[in-house]
């Protein structure tokens, strides 16, 4: 005899977050706005000595439909996963997997070097390194007298 495991918040919760991207969708469309993204990537943000490091995951969305993008400070995480054709006669009964655009923006620190962000995707995981510049150290000046 299996046992599965009834957790009816978790359905709830599914249902509460398909009715707001629904009712978000048709207030933007009666408004005659685009929706700013269709999904929301998963993220991790370590800090390391010399470096910010950033893991996005974006399983099924190849590297060229991602757009990275520094400006005033803010880091933009962007891009687009493809739909699959799906068809009833294929045998499907329900289809999950969020699909379409996809946008994040994080509020960079001073101590961010913009100009040698990286970034880098592998096995459905998008991996960006923002190194640090490196600490000013204070120095003293010394008063001359005439």
């Amino acid at each position: 005899m299996n046992l599965t495991r009834f957790e009816p918040w978790s359905v709830v919760d599914l249902l509460h977050r398909d009715l707001d991207r629904i009712a978000g969708r048709r207030f933007a469309q009666e408004n005659g706005e685009q929706s700013v993204a269709d999904w929301v990537p998963a993220v991790d943000i370590v800090e390391e000595n010399d470096r910010f490091v950033l893991h996005a995951d974006v399983p099924g969305v190849d590297p060229s439909d991602i757009d990275v993008s520094m400006d005033a400070g803010v880091l933009t995480v962007s891009g687009e996963r493809k739909i699959e054709n799906v068809t009833e006669n294929e045998g499907y009964k329900r289809v999950e997997r969020a699909h379409g655009r996809f946008l994040r923006r994080f509020t960079l620190p001073d101590t961010a070097d913009a100009e040698n962000i990286t970034a880098k995707s592998a096995n459905g995981i998008l991996e960006v390194s923002i190194p640090k510049q490196p600490e000013v150290k204070a120095r003293r000046i010394t008063v001359q007298s005439n």
